[in-house]
């Protein structure tokens, strides 16, 4: 399990607000995406019995804010191979239609720096994720 507080609910929110988010930048937020974003919930402590409710609260917060430091501050604490699942499910969402606009590459770039994830891992995980896709 990802998050070990009593806030285990409100981190998965907050992870689910910005996965929604990195899904929904290029106006085209698909089921696909849906479904990434719930498998990867699910792995990371959500149960089938209230996924429902965190993405409907994620996506009402992922709605009503303007900055992606509101969903990055949990994922920053996290160490360093739990922050990679988060960005392999980051690169996955953007992926799942095989191309990433500039506003999704724009986006990336801006985690590198919030998350603390250096260029070269960053550029390594795109491109495993991209060769992935094309298949």
């Amino acid at each position: 399990m990802f998050f070990k507080s009593k806030n285990n609910s409100d981190n998965l929110v907050k992870v689910a607000a910005l996965l929604i988010h990195a899904a929904k930048i290029d106006e085209n937020f698909s089921s696909l995406e849906e479904n990434l974003i719930k498998q990867t919930l699910l792995r990371i402590g959500a149960n089938n019995s209230n996924i429902e409710e965190i993405i409907k609260d994620a996506q009402k917060i992922e709605e009503n804010s303007n900055q992606i430091l509101d969903f990055t501050k949990e994922i920053k604490n996290m160490n360093e191979e739990k922050k990679i699942e988060i960005i392999e499910a980051l690169w996955r969402i953007i992926y799942s239609n095989k191309i990433a606009d500039d506003y999704e590459t724009n986006l990336m770039r801006r985690l590198a720096g919030l998350l603390y994830i250096d260029s070269k891992t960053m550029g390594d995980i795109k491109e495993r994720i991209k060769s992935e896709n094309s298949k």
